[in-house]
């Protein structure tokens, strides 16, 4: 089941997005020690900021995946959301679940008035990651080379976009 998380999944929630910036470092921009969750307070925050910020949520029955999205507060980029944040434990990668979570998070997106795009960046060290993105219909636009580090290792992040228009 994908549905929305609220402030009550938040010590679940707090766990898989710890998890994530561990099992894979090179995947994310934070680490868990400056993520925009670090804390159980700050997810609680996180959670509570609806609807300017939205995580989804996988369950099976407990949370196995994520993806949240934002909209940006800057007048001339409220046209945008910005998916971020997608996980998928291991033992549920290749299910389809992270598909149904990127539906979801299309599917609401295509809800929010005056909203065109979804943007999102992905970690060049994710292939797969990749793939699913482009199945679902989001489109490279560009790179930023060696935008991660970590422990010595280097990954570029890919920008990709999906028009939500009638054309999208």
């Amino acid at each position: 089941m994908i549905r929305e998380l609220t402030v009550a999944d938040t010590k679940a929630y707090f766990a898989l997005r710890q998890e994530s910036l561990l099992d894979t470092p090179l995947a994310f921009g934070s680490s868990p020690e400056d993520d925009i969750a670090s804390t159980v307070e700050k997810a609680r925050e996180l959670l509570g900021r609806q609807p300017q910020t939205v995580v989804f949520g996988a369950c099976d029955p407990e949370l196995v995946g994520i993806a949240g999205v934002f909209r940006s507060t800057k007048v001339k980029a409220v046209h945008k959301l910005h998916v971020w944040g997608v996980y998928v434990t291991p033992a549920h990668r290749g299910s389809g679940l992270g598909q149904k979570l990127l539906q979801t998070v299309i599917d609401y997106a295509r809800t929010v008035p005056g909203v065109d795009w979804l943007q999102l960046g992905v970690s060049a060290s994710t292939p797969t990651a990749q793939r699913l993105y482009e199945r679902v219909g989001f489109v490279r636009w560009g790179t930023e080379p060696e935008a991660l580090s970590h422990e010595g290792r280097r990954a570029d992040e890919h920008f990709m976009a999906l028009r939500l228009g009638e054309d999208g």
